[in-house]
């Protein structure tokens, strides 16, 4: 538990959207006749894109779904309110260093200790992810009134008097491409063949479900395209000396026996 650190995981590819995707930015400073819900840009390129808190927190939250029956989370048991009292928001953080070391979903995605507990620092790093060059290409010609992106208009339907109240909601176009990049930190080997393949399972899962908002009403379904030789392993000795022998490169998480192998497990 001490974080020495053994070598990193780079996991890269595209992220594909393949229904209109909405991140929602802040609503402070709205003017009159501006879009309803706009989504979070660069404040320098103005291009959209996906915040690492956003696919991490969605990663987090639906590993934690998965194997929230082993863990025996159930409710509020184990279970913390990180909101306030109005607004509670309960989400599984173990409240020490020595059982978020033994926790699956801690041990990659962090803890913040409790009542004296010291925090975890998460093994994964999720970097934000930014338009392709392409799509950047692709979406600059779209015809929709809005710098790449569009607008999807809905109503809300009063069940009582039929009136319909319209709202106007940003989105990322289909067929949009965003540049992935996760960074595993290898701190114990011994962990790498469980932590890899949660890692896996949480992405496979946010596959068949969403990234953002409204997915219940088809937004934010995704693809992730895995590189040719999108998976890197790598030692510290081959970042101290360039040591070939200790690089691993493969295509997917499925096999782990070469990065095994790379770290003596």
């Amino acid at each position: 538990m001490d974080g020495n650190l053994l070598g990193k995981i780079i996991i890269s590819g595209i992220l594909e959207c393949l229904t209109g995707m909405h991140i929602g930015a802040s609503k402070e400073n709205m003017e009159i006749g501006a879009i309803d819900l706009s989504v979070v840009r660069d404040p320098v390129t103005r291009e959209p894109y996906i915040p690492g808190s956003s696919m991490k927190g969605k990663m987090r939250s639906l590993l934690e779904k998965a194997l929230a029956i082993d863990l025996g989370i159930v409710g509020t048991t184990k279970r913390r309110n990180i909101g306030t009292r109005s607004n509670e928001v309960w989400i599984h953080v173990c409240d020490n260093e020595k059982d978020a070391f033994s926790c699956p979903v801690c041990r990659i995605f962090g803890s913040t200790g409790k009542d004296g507990g010291k925090n975890f620092p998460a093994r994964l790093i999720v970097r934000d992810l930014y338009l392709t060059r392409d799509s950047v290409s692709k979406l600059s010609d779209i015809d929709t009134g809005l710098q790449y992106t569009e607008w999807k208009f809905e109503n809300a339907i009063d069940r009582v008097t039929s009136a319909a109240n319209p709202r106007q909601i940003e989105r990322v176009p289909r067929g949009a491409e965003f540049e992935l990049e996760l960074v595993y930190n290898v701190e114990d080997k011994a962990h790498i063949e469980d932590d890899l393949k949660n890692l896996k399972l949480a992405l496979d899962l946010l596959e068949l479900d969403s990234i953002g908002g409204h997915g219940s009403r088809g937004y934010g379904k995704v693809e992730i395209k895995y590189r040719t030789d999108g998976i890197r392993a790598i030692t510290v000795d081959y970042l101290k000396n360039g040591d070939s022998t200790k690089i691993v490169i493969c295509n997917s998480l499925d096999d782990l026996t070469n990065i095994k192998t790379l770290f003596g497990v």
